[in-house]
């Protein structure tokens, strides 16, 4: 039997982590600082890198969840925004999740639109519903409730880029959010700037964080920043990788921003270090920054989300540009999910990452994955049989939901499928469709909402040559949606806090 997430579980508080409970597991700074630092219990072992610094890996053993279900949804589902048209009403799939444990809500994540940037588009977030079954954590009935498009004034926050060295205005392609468990307001971080907004959950924007100079994509020796691409910029973020990942400390005084990919000078597109920012949401700014070593920079390497464990320790979902997607490369996905830990790191606000001699500790980081999101016998499992064994590539949303009866809990990843459709070497855009069988996967893009003009999109990702007359289209479809289910135990979630002010004798989220 299936319950919907909103329903009632068994009443059994035994398990849940409370305040009183996760404090033997916090540290303070001195009253020198304000700034409240992670604390950190475990015991490492410290290895030597090549730049000077040191990543420190657990000695403990690691537990891991067990994958449920996966859920694949139509890539030609429509949002709630009351229209239907591919750039305005198509559903922009998961670039990133959150559960409201405080109110039971799932929320859903759109980017900047189907044009890549090229088209006005009205930025959103969407309200979900899902069946949970409280015993095996088998999700069904994706359901979209309720659209918010995001505001300021009576103007929407826009999909479209900024100009090139123009203001960036309220450009906003968002791409993490998180719930705040002290006003119920949204935190939204933003690739473009990259941002970081505070909005209502009416979705009227609060609040404009003002970002750390180091972060903006910028010349270094005029100081002239361009929002718009790299042109120019030798400094900060580098084009499409702004603020990616989005968490919040269980009591919702800080709220942690990672970039995407190394900064500009520091690596770029060869560079392994993500910064993640704290930004103190009582002082609405910015107090320390720390560095994430990724596996490698090869292959559009990034981190897509970011999930709070507790004050100190959290989840990171880093993966390549490889697998079913508009343009990518089918082969090799890699998508895994790391946990670190703040507590022992340097806070390298004003630290140059990749100076000669630098020397400082980044974060520390378990050197097996916690989770694989593209592990062979899940990529094999019936309920995801459409996509033929082959990953999903960009896996961008992440988070922990309702607790299980058995008091495990719910962990679910999702996709971006880039509303299924790109553009070609002029602009004009293309709906990519995908056939999977034999073990393989073919693509194909046509003019928007037909089967017209279409062309082939080899393996590689790149293009390849116009159908040829006769081309049987039967078992093409839009690229989906695609949800992983995972069953979480207390061991896989070990010290996790619930956001959200408590008592002991609170059943989080079991009414």
């Amino acid at each position: 039997m299936s319950i919907a997430y909103r329903h009632l579980f068994p009443t059994d508080a035994s398990h849940a982590m409370t305040r009183d409970d996760a404090s033997s597991y916090r540290t303070a700074t001195s009253g020198a600082s304000s700034t409240r630092r992670p604390g950190n219990t475990r015991r490492w072992i410290a290895t030597l890198l090549g730049t000077g610094a040191f990543c420190l890996v657990a000695t403990t053993g690691q537990a891991a969840p067990t994958f449920v279900n996966g859920l694949v949804i139509d890539g030609a589902s429509i949002d709630a925004s009351g229209t239907s048209a591919v750039n305005d009403g198509r559903l922009g799939f998961f670039s990133d999740l959150y559960y409201d444990p405080r109110r039971r809500e799932w929320w859903a994540l759109s980017d900047r639109g189907p044009g890549g940037g090229t088209i006005d588009y009205e930025t959103r977030i969407h309200r979900f519903i899902l069946d949970v079954n409280p015993t095996t954590g088998a999700i069904s009935n994706f359901q979209v409730l309720k659209t918010l498009i995001f505001r300021k004034g009576g103007s929407a926050l826009n999909g479209l880029a900024p100009e090139v060295g123009g203001p960036l205005g309220y450009a906003f392609d968002p791409e993490g959010v998180v719930v705040s468990p002290r006003s119920g307001n949204l935190f939204v971080s933003d690739e473009y700037g990259p941002s970081l907004y505070e909005i209502s959950d009416h979705g009227r924007l609060v609040h404009r964080y003002e970002i750390p100079t180091r972060l903006l994509p910028r010349n270094a020796a005029s100081g002239a920043v361009n929002y718009a691409n790299d042109t120019g910029n030798t400094a900060g973020k580098r084009t499409n990788r702004g603020f990616e990942g989005l968490a919040i400390s269980p009591d919702g005084r800080y709220v942690y921003a990672m970039l995407q990919s190394a900064l500009l000078d520091e690596g770029a597109g060869d560079g392994v270090y993500c910064r993640i920012v704290q930004f103190d949401t009582k002082r609405r700014e910015a107090v320390a920054q720390y560095a994430y070593r990724m596996e490698a920079a090869s292959q559009g390497r990034g981190i897509s989300a970011l999930v709070a464990l507790n004050e100190h320790e959290f989840l990171v979902l880093e993966r390549n540009n490889r697998g079913v997607g508009v343009d990518a490369n089918l082969q090799s996905p890699n998508k895994k999910v790391f946990r670190i830990d703040l507590g022992d790191a340097t806070d390298v606000s004003g630290i140059d990452l990749d100076a000669p001699g630098v020397a400082f500790t980044p974060v520390t980081k378990e050197a097996t994955p916690w989770l694989d999101l593209a592990a062979t016998a899940t990529l094999a499992d019936p309920s995801l049989a459409a996509f033929g064994g082959v990953s999903p590539e960009k896996w961008e949303g992440l988070t922990i939901g309702p607790r299980l009866a058995d008091g495990s809990y719910l962990l679910l990843a999702g996709t971006d499928n880039d509303y299924s459709v790109t553009q070609n070497e002029t602009g004009v855009q293309l709906d990519v469709y995908f056939k999977a069988g034999g073990g393989s996967v073919s693509r194909i893009k046509c003019a928007i909402g037909t089967f017209d003009h279409c062309v082939t999109v080899n393996a590689d990702g790149t293009t390849g040559v116009p159908t040829p007359p006769g081309f049987d289209f039967s078992g093409y479809r839009l690229i989906p949606g695609v949800l992983h289910a995972y069953k979480a135990s207390p061991a896989d979630l070990e010290r996790y806090d619930r956001p959200g002010p408590r008592h002991r004798h609170e059943p989080d989220d079991r009414h």
